[in-house]
C-alpha cells in the first residue's frame, strides 16, 4: 500500500491530518521524533488505529526501512494482552509506515505529572502488570532495553509496555553492526550504557527505575545534563526519597549497576507479593550496602524538578472523542506488536531531547531488533570493519550513527594496555606521566561532551548536514569545559597516588625489616600511577572519561587488525619504558625536580 497523498504539511513534520496513507485517513498527529512521526488514523471499517511513519529525508535510507522491518519482524514474537499487537505494516511503499492497535490510555509520566505519585495499592499493580509483560517478552527471547514510564501506556489501571525501538532479538544481527538508537539516558541500564552484554536482568533493572518514578514522582537519577545523568546510573546512586521505605530496599537492590548484584527476577515478584500483603521487601531480598553519595565534579547535583513541562495542547476533534471508547480493531491472524501511543486526553506532540530518537516518548513504535544469544542476549561483538568511517565522517542523513557509541566494542584490553604503558611512565619519568594522564582526561572528557552534544542536537532535530560543522563550532566550548572538568578531576586522583607511593614505601620497609622508606624507588611509584589511573577511571565524574576513552581508542584502530597492533604497540612501549627504568635504577624527574628528595629519614 502507498499513500495517496505523500505532500507534507508544517514545514515537512509528517502528513497532513485527513490525508490517505493507503487504506488510513489520517485524524492527528499524535507526537514526532527525529525519525518518524506518529498519527492517529481510521481504518476502512472506522477503528481507531495508530500508524508511525518514516519522515521523507529518512525514508529514503535503506537502514532506516530494515529497521523499521526489524520492528515489525521483532514484535511478532510477543502475543500479550500486555503488549499491544501490530495491524498492518508497508515498509516498501513510498512512505514506510507501521500501525498499530490504538491503546486508549496515557502514558505513566502523564499519570504521575497529572495525579501524584502511586499509592501502595496502585503501585503493586503497576509492578505485577509490568512483570507479566517482562515475563512474555523474556519468553519470547526479546529484551526491551528500553522500559521507561514514557514507554508505559495505563489503560483502567493496568499497564501496557511499548516501544521496542532499541530490543534485541535472538537471531538477527545485521541492523546494528555500526551503532544503536540511545534511549533515554536515566532509563537505560548501566550496561546499556557502556555497551556491556544485556540480558533479562537488564529490563528488570529498567522495571526498577519505572516503580522508582512510580513511587516517587520523579526520575530515580535526576535531571540535567546527559553525562550528570549517566554518572549516576554508572554508581548505582538513585533518589529514593519520598518512596514507601517497605519497597525502596528492593527498588535499590534491583538498580545496581552491576547485573549480577541485582535480585533475580523470581526474588523480585515475591518481593512485591510480599510488600502487597504488607510484609518488607527485605524478608525476601538481601538489601546491598548505599552508595557513597558522591557528586560528580563539574555536574549538578540530583534534583528534583517540577514535574511541568512545555507541551503544546490541541483540540481533540469530535471524532477523536469517540475513539476513546471505540473498541479495539480484532485480529484474526498476524503477528502481535507494539501498540500505538496514547490518545485520550488530548495528545501533544513531544519529546524530551534525550528521548530515543525513532518515537515519542508516549508511546509510538519504533525502530528494529537486534540479535543475542539466548536467554544471556548479550551484545554481538559489533566489530567495525576495516576501513568503516568514524562516527564524524558518518551520513548526516542516516539514523545509524545517532550515537555510535552503544552497542560499540569497549575495546577492555587496549584500555588496559594503555594502563601499561602509564604505570611504566610513573615509574621512570613520573612528571611525564602525570602530564600524559591530565592531557589525556581533558581529551576524553572533550571528546565525550562532543558527542553527546551531537547525539542530543540529533535526538532533538533529527540528523541534518549541519551536524559536523555545528559540532566542531561548539569545540572550543567542549573544550574549556573538558579542562575545567578535568582540574577539578585530578584532585582525587594525584592525592590518592601520592598516598599509594608513601605506603608502597612503608609497606617495602616493612617486608625488608630494616631501612628507611624511599618513595623515589620504582615500585612505589608504579604503584602510585596504578592507583590514580584507577581512580581517575572509576572514580567521582569517571563516566565522562570512560566514554570518550572508549571513542578515542575505536577511532585510533577502527578495526580488528588495527586493534591487536595497537595494543601490541602500546605493550612494547611499556616494557621498554620499564626496561629503561630499570637499567637506569632510578626514576628521571625531568623538567622538574625531585618533589620529596629520595630517602625518607624516619625516627
Amino acid at each position: 500500500m502507498t499513500a495517496e497523498i505523500l505532500d507534507d504539511s508544517g514545514g515537512g513534520h509528517g502528513l497532513p491530518d485527513h490525508a490517505l496513507l493507503g487504506s488510513y485517513r489520517l485524524v492527528q498527529r499524535l507526537g514526532e521524533g527525529g525519525m518518524g512521526v506518529v498519527h492517529l488514523a481510521l481504518d476502512r471499517h472506522g477503528k481507531a488505529v495508530a500508524i508511525k511513519v518514516l519522515r521523507p529525508h529518512v525514508a529514503h535510507d535503506p537502514a532506516a526501512r530494515a529497521r523499521l522491518s526489524r520492528e515489525v519482524e521483532t514484535l511478532s514474537r510477543i502475543r500479550s494482552p500486555r503488549v499491544a499487537p501490530v495491524i498492518d505494516a508497508d515498509i516498501e511503499g513510498e512512505r514506510p509506515y507501521i500501525v498499530t492497535r490504538y491503546v486508549p490510555g496515557p502514558p505513566l509520566d502523564d499519570v504521575v505529572s497529572a495525579s501524584g505519585p502511586l499509592g501502595a495499592e496502585d503501585l503493586n499493580r503497576l509492578g505485577r502488570g509490568l512483570a507479566e509483560a517482562l515475563d512474555v517478552i523474556h519468553d519470547s527471547d526479546v529484551i526491551h532495553r528500553d522500559l521507561k514510564p514514557g514507554n508505559v501506556l495505563i489503560v483502567d489501571g493496568d499497564p501496557v509496555v511499548i516501544d521496542f525501538g532499541i530490543a534485541h532479538v535472538t537471531d538477527d544481527i545485521r541492523l546494528t553492526m555500526t551503532g544503536l538508537v540511545m534511549g533515554t539516558p536515566g532509563y537505560l541500564a548501566p550496561e546499556v550504557v557502556e555497551g556491556e552484554p544485556v540480558s533479562t536482568a537488564t529490563d528488570w533493572w529498567g522495571w526498577a527505575a519505572t516503580l522508582a518514578y512510580a513511587a516517587s514522582g520523579r526520575p530515580p537519577f535526576g535531571r540535567g545534563p546527559m553525562d550528570a545523568v549517566l554518572t549516576r546510573v554508572a554508581a548505582g546512586d538513585p533518589d529514593l526519597e519520598g518512596v514507601d521505605p517497605r519497597i525502596a530496599p528492593l527498588l535499590y537492590a534491583a538498580l545496581a549497576p552491576v547485573p549480577k548484584d541485582r535480585p533475580h527476577q523470581t526474588d523480585v515478584v515475591r518481593a512485591l507479593e510480599h510488600y502487597a500483603r504488607g510484609g518488607l521487601v527485605t524478608d525476601v531480598i538481601t538489601v546491598r550496602p548505599p552508595a557513597p553519595r558522591t557528586q560528580a565534579v563539574g555536574v549538578p547535583p540530583t534534583a528534583a524538578l517540577p514535574l511541568s513541562r512545555t507541551e503544546i495542547q490541541q483540540p481533540i476533534p469530535p471524532v477523536a472523542r469517540s475513539l476513546a471508547s471505540a473498541p479495539a480493531p480484532v485480529q484474526a491472524a498476524g503477528p502481535a506488536l507494539v501498540a500505538g501511543p496514547a490518545l485520550a486526553p488530548a495528545p501533544t506532540p513531544r519529546l524530551d531531547p534525550a528521548e530515543a530518537i525513532f518515537g515519542p516518548s508516549g508511546g509510538a513504535p519504533a525502530g528494529s531488533g537486534v540479535a543475542a544469544p539466548g536467554r544471556q542476549l548479550e551484545h554481538p561483538a559489533y566489530p567495525p570493519q576495516e576501513g568503516s568511517p568514524t562516527p564524524w565522517g558518518a551520513a548526516p542523513d542516516s539514523p545509524q550513527q545517532v550515537d555510535p557509541r552503544i552497542g560499540r566494542p569497549g575495546r577492555s584490553g587496549t584500555i588496559a594496555a594503555l594502563l601499561a604503558v602509564l604505570v611504566a611512565c610513573s615509574a621512570v619519568v613520573p612528571v611525564v606521566a602525570a602530564t600524559g594522564l591530565l592531557l589525556w582526561t581533558v581529551i576524553a572528557r572533550t571528546t565525550d561532551r562532543s558527542v553527546t552534544s551531537l547525539v542530543l542536537r540529533r535526538h532533538e532535530r533529527g540528523p541534518r548536514r549541519s551536524d559536523v560543522p555545528v559540532a566542531v563550532v561548539a569545540s572550543p566550548w567542549h573544550l574549556l569545559l573538558g579542562i575545567v572538568a578535568s582540574i577539578f578531576g585530578a584532585l582525587m586522583p594525584a592525592l590518592i597516588a601520592v598516598s599509594g607511593v608513601f605506603c608502597a614505601a612503608l609497606a617495602v620497609v616493612a617486608v625488608q625489616g630494616s631501612g628507611s622508606p624511599e618513595p623515589n624507588a620504582l615500585g612505589p611509584l608504579a604503584f602510585g600511577g596504578l592507583l590514580a589511573g584507577l581512580m581517575a577511571w572509576w572514580g567521582p565524574g569517571g563516566a565522562s572519561l570512560r566514554r570518550g576513552t572508549r571513542s578515542l581508542v575505536r577511532g585510533v584502530s577502527p578495526g580488528p587488525s588495527a586493534s591487536r597492533v595497537f595494543v601490541l604497540l602500546l605493550i612494547v612501549a611499556a616494557a621498554a619504558v620499564a626496561a629503561a627504568g630499570v637499567i637506569d635504577g632510578e626514576p628521571s624527574w625531568w623538567p622538574t625536580g625531585t618533589p620529596w628528595g629520595g630517602r625518607l629519614n624516619l625516627p
